[in-house]
């Protein structure tokens, strides 16, 4: 007699217990190269975090860079400034002066960083070049500062490719991935031992 073989399903297993982000404030950083294709990345990836894990609106700080190559600097230095300026009146999530009212908004550092972009493979070496270094850099930003920062960095070798990855259900598939990590991570911190 045989054993039945497993069935394989592509993707990351749903998390043991339900995922509440509402405590948490994440950064999205997204490129404008191949702004098209990317801008869905990102909408499907902020409304995820609000719809499926309860991250308030107002906690979800965006901002964009120019290509793939930019992200990491940019992470980095939105986590160092989100560190400094958490106790400071500031342009990234602080109250403004004034009147203090109740708020759901979270000052702070941020708890997760998601960099969304989009590279396609040209006729030269460029491609590899730009991958390494983004994947490299933004595994060295959440290693270096213990913010988890999400890849979410589609490299696709033809421009189709990129079309059915970042613009079908099994290209969104990914973006629910990202933000789901993102909270899964970002809540890490609070866990007790």
């Amino acid at each position: 007699m045989s054993k039945p073989t497993a069935t394989f399903e592509k993707g990351v297993a749903a998390p043991k217990i339900p995922l509440d982000g509402s405590g948490l404030r994440i950064a999205i950083l997204r490129t404008r190269w191949n702004y098209s294709l990317v801008d869905q990345l990102y909408k499907k990836v902020y409304d995820t975090l609000i719809q499926k894990y309860r991250v308030l609106p107002e906690n979800i700080f965006s901002d964009t860079v120019s290509g793939a190559y930019e992200l990491p600097m940019a992470a980095k230095t939105l986590i160092q400034l989100s560190q400094k300026q958490s106790s400071s009146n500031d342009l990234l999530g602080s109250p403004a002066m004034g009147t203090p009212k109740k708020s759901t908004k979270k000052t702070g550092p941020f708890d997760a960083v998601i960099c969304i972009g989009l590279v396609i493979k040209g006729g030269t070496a460029h491609f590899e070049y730009i991958c390494e270094a983004v994947t490299q850099g933004i595994m060295n930003v959440q290693l270096d500062t213990g913010v988890p920062v999400l890849f979410g960095v589609l490299t696709c070798y033809t421009e189709q490719q990129a079309i059915e990855r970042a613009s079908t259900e099994d290209g969104f598939h990914h973006a629910e991935e990202w933000a789901a990590a993102a909270v899964e991570s970002g809540l890490r911190k609070y866990t007790k031992l």
